[in-house]
C-alpha cells in the first residue's frame, strides 16, 4: 500500500465566516487539520484507525479481514481498499437485509474486492458478542476480524498519532466529531496538560460516560482534559435537515472547506454556534480534526450541496 506515513501539510487556518467572525476577538485563533485530504479512498481517521489492525492481520496467520459497516460506512470502503491495496481478502458485515440497489459506497467496496454479507439490524446488534464473532471464526478460520469502526484498543492508538503529524502543543482546544469514539479517545490520550480535548456527539444516545467507555482506556487526569458539545446530532445518526445542509453549503462557500453530513458538518456547526455563544475564551488557539468521510454526501440528491 502507499506509503501515507509520510504525511503532506495538512494544516490549515481558518477564517470562520460571519456572523461568528464578529465574535472572536484577535486573540482567537483557529486551524483546522485536512485529514480528508490525506488520501483519496483511505480518507480522514481512517488509516489512523485501520493501520494497527492491518499491521496485526500482516503478522499473524491471516488471510482474509472481516468488518462491519452501514450501506455509507466510510470504514468499509477504506478497508476494502486498503486490504486490497496489502494482499488481504475482505469481507464486509452490511448492517440491514440487501437492497434492490445498492448505494455507491457498497458499489465501491464490490470494485475493491470486498464481499459483502447483509444481516438484518436486530442480529447486527450482536456484532461484539462472543456468541457472534466465534461463528465467524468457525466460517472464516483465516480472518481477522476489525471491529466496527476500527474501535478498541488498537484503533485508539492509531489515532494518538493524529496529533504527531503536527505541532499540537500550542493549541488550547482540540475539537472532533465523536461517532464510536476511537478518534477521541485516541486525540484525548495524546493531548497534554492544559489542553481541552472536545467531543461533538453525531448521534443520539451519546454522554461523556459512553464515549469514554468502560474500558478506562483513559486516565483520571486525561478525563479530566474532556468536554463533550451535546444537541448538534440534528436527530440521530446521519440526519441531515435543511439547517445542517444549508450551514455546510455556506461554511464551504465561506471557507472553501467541504464538510460531510454525518461528522464533520455537525462539528463545525457545533463550534460555530458556540463561537456565537462566546463560550471560548479570547486567548483560545483551536484545532479542529477534519476527520473525511465525504463520500456519505452521495446518497443526497445531485445539487443539494454545493460542493
Amino acid at each position: 500500500m502507499e506509503n501515507l506515513s509520510n504525511y503532506p501539510p495538512l494544516l490549515q487556518p481558518l477564517q470562520w465566516p460571519r456572523p461568528a467572525a464578529t465574535n472572536i476577538s484577535s486573540g482567537i485563533s483557529t486551524d483546522i487539520l485536512r485529514l480528508d485530504l490525506l488520501h483519496p479512498v483511505v480518507s480522514g481517521n481512517k488509516w489512523f484507525k485501520l493501520k494497527g489492525h492491518l499491521q496485526q492481520a500482516l503478522h499473524s496467520s491471516a488471510n482474509r479481514i472481516i468488518t462491519f459497516g452501514g450501506a455509507w460506512s466510510n470504514h468499509l470502503v477504506a478497508t476494502a481498499y486498503a486490504a486490497r491495496q496489502v494482499g488481504l481478502a475482505a469481507t464486509g458485515i452490511v448492517r440491514g437485509e440487501r437492497p434492490s440497489s445498492l448505494s455507491a459506497t457498497l458499489i465501491s467496496a464490490i470494485e475493491y474486492g470486498m464481499q459483502l454479507e447483509f444481516i438484518g439490524r436486530r442480529e447486527y446488534t450482536k456484532k461484539d458478542q462472543p456468541g457472534f464473532l466465534i461463528g465467524l471464526t468457525d466460517r472464516f478460520p483465516d480472518a481477522y476480524i476489525i471491529p466496527e469502526g476500527g474501535a478498541g484498543l488498537t484503533g485508539i492508538r492509531g489515532c494518538e498519532e493524529i496529533l504527531q503529524t503536527i505541532d499540537a502543543g500550542k493549541y488550547t482546544h482540540i475539537a472532533c466529531a465523536i461517532g464510536t469514539g476511537t478518534m477521541f479517545l485516541g486525540l484525548v490520550r495524546a493531548s497534554i496538560p492544559g489542553q481541552l480535548v472536545m467531543g461533538i456527539p453525531v448521534l443520539k444516545g451519546i454522554d461523556q460516560g459512553s464515549a469514554i467507555g468502560a474500558d478506562t482506556f483513559l486516565s483520571p487526569e486525561q478525563i479530566a482534559r474532556t468536554r463533550f458539545l451535546g444537541g448538534y446530532h440534528f436527530g440521530g445518526y446521519a440526519r441531515h435537515p435543511s439547517e445542517l445542509l444549508d450551514f455546510m453549503n455556506s461554511f464551504y462557500r465561506q471557507t472553501g472547506v467541504p464538510s460531510d453530513i454525518v461528522y464533520t458538518g455537525k462539528l463545525f456547526y457545533a463550534i460555530h454556534d458556540s463561537i456565537l455563544k462566546d463560550q471560548f475564551p479570547a486567548t483560545t488557539r483551536l484545532l479542529l480534526i477534519h476527520s473525511g468521510g465525504l463520500q456519505g454526501n452521495l446518497s443526497l440528491p445531485e445539487g443539494r450541496l454545493n460542493f
